[in-house]
C-alpha cells in the first residue's frame, strides 16, 4: 500500500510540473516580460515556501553561516533554470523547450563523472546515446523546422537543462541532513534574491500588481516551485530512487501532451516517437542500475 501511495504522489508531483510551460506562456501572451514573470514567480514561491516551513515548525538543525550560503548558492541554479527555461519559450515551441531542459538526465551523469569521479556503466552510456537520438527525432530535424528557429532560443534551451542537472548535482551534496522544507526556503531565498538581482530594472514595473500577472505568476509558481517539492517530499521516500527517476519522467509527455492540446502546437508522430525513446531510455539505465544493485547485494 505504501508503494501505491508513494507512486500516485511521485506520479503528481511530475505531472504537476509539466503544466507550468502553459503558464509561462500565457504570460508571454499577455505581453508580460521574462523578468516579471520571474520576479512574481519567485516572490510567490518564497513566500509560500516559508509560510509552509514556518507553520509546520520545520527544524532549524544542521544550519550554521557556511552551510546556509551553499544551501542558498545551490538555489540559485533554480532561478538560473526558471530563467533559462521560460526564455526558450520566449523564442521556441513550448514542446521543444520542455525536450532541450530535459537533457539534464544525461548532462547529470557527466557531472557525476566529472566531479564524483564517478564512471557511467556500459548501459548509461547506451542510453545516453538513445537519449541523443529521442532528441533527433523529438527536435523534428527531419522536417527541417528546426533550422528556422532562432538560435538564441536553442541556447537557453540546452542551458536551463545544464543549470537544472547542476541543481540536481549540488542539492545532493550540500546540508542533506537538514530538514528538507527548511532547505527548499533557503534555497528559494538563493534564487529569488538571484532572480530580483538580474531584473532589477524591471522591478519597479511589476508593480502595481496586475491581475493576468498575477494569475500567471501563481501558475507557475504552485506548479513549478510548491505541488511538485510537496508531493515529492511525501512520495519520494516510498518508492526507491531509481523507480523515482521513472516517474519524474512523466512530465516530459505531459508538458509535451499539455502543450499539443492547450496550447494547440503541432506535434508529430516522429516527434512523439522521439519522446518514447527518451523516455525508454531513461527507464533501461534506471532498471540497469536496480538490478546491478541487487546482483551486487546478494
Amino acid at each position: 500500500m505504501k508503494l501505491n501511495k508513494g507512486i500516485l504522489f511521485v506520479l503528481l508531483g511530475a505531472a504537476f510540473f509539466g503544466f507550468t510551460p502553459i503558464f509561462a506562456k500565457l504570460g508571454f501572451s499577455y505581453g508580460y516580460s521574462l523578468g516579471q514573470i520571474n520576479i512574481v514567480q519567485m516572490t510567490i514561491s518564497f513566500l509560500l515556501l516559508w509560510s509552509f516551513t514556518l507553520s509546520k515548525r520545520s527544524s532549524f538543525k544542521g544550519l550554521n553561516k557556511k552551510n546556509v550560503l551553499q544551501i542558498m548558492m545551490t538555489g540559485c541554479f533554480i532561478g538560473l533554470t526558471s530563467i533559462f527555461y521560460y526564455g526558450s519559450m520566449q523564442y521556441l515551441p513550448a514542446s521543444l523547450a520542455i525536450i532541450l531542459m530535459f537533457q539534464f538526465v544525461w548532462i547529470g551523469i557527466i557531472l557525476e563523472w566529472i566531479f564524483s569521479k564517478i564512471k557511467p556503466a556500459p548501459m548509461t552510456v547506451l542510453s545516453i546515446i538513445f537519449i541523443l537520438v529521442g532528441v533527433f527525432f523529438a527536435s523534428n530535424i527531419l522536417n527541417g523546422d528546426i533550422q528556422s528557429l532562432p538560435f538564441k532560443g536553442l541556447v537557453f534551451g540546452i542551458l536551463s537543462a545544464f543549470t537544472y542537472a547542476g541543481f540536481i548535482f549540488f542539492s545532493g551534496k550540500v546540508a542533506v541532513n537538514v530538514d528538507p522544507w527548511t532547505r527548499s526556503s533557503l534555497m528559494v531565498t538563493g534564487s529569488t534574491i538571484l532572480v530580483l538581482i538580474l531584473f532589477m530594472r524591471d522591478i519597479p514595473s511589476v508593480l502595481p500588481l496586475e491581475q493576468n500577472l498575477l494569475t500567471t505568476a501563481i501558475g507557475v509558481s504552485l506548479f513549478g516551485a510548491v505541488l511538485p517539492p510537496l508531493f515529492f517530499a511525501v512520495g519520494a521516500p516510498l518508492v526507491s530512487g531509481g523507480i523515482a527517476n521513472i516517474l519524474t519522467s512523466i512530465e516530459l509527455p505531459i508538458a509535451i501532451l499539455s502543450a499539443s492540446l492547450i496550447l494547440s502546437e503541432t506535434v508529430t508522430p516522429l516527434q512523439w516517437l522521439g519522446t518514447a525513446i527518451i523516455l525508454a531510455a531513461i527507464a533501461l539505465n534506471e532498471l540497469d542500475t536496480n538490478l546491478f544493485r541487487i546482483r551486487k547485494h546478494y
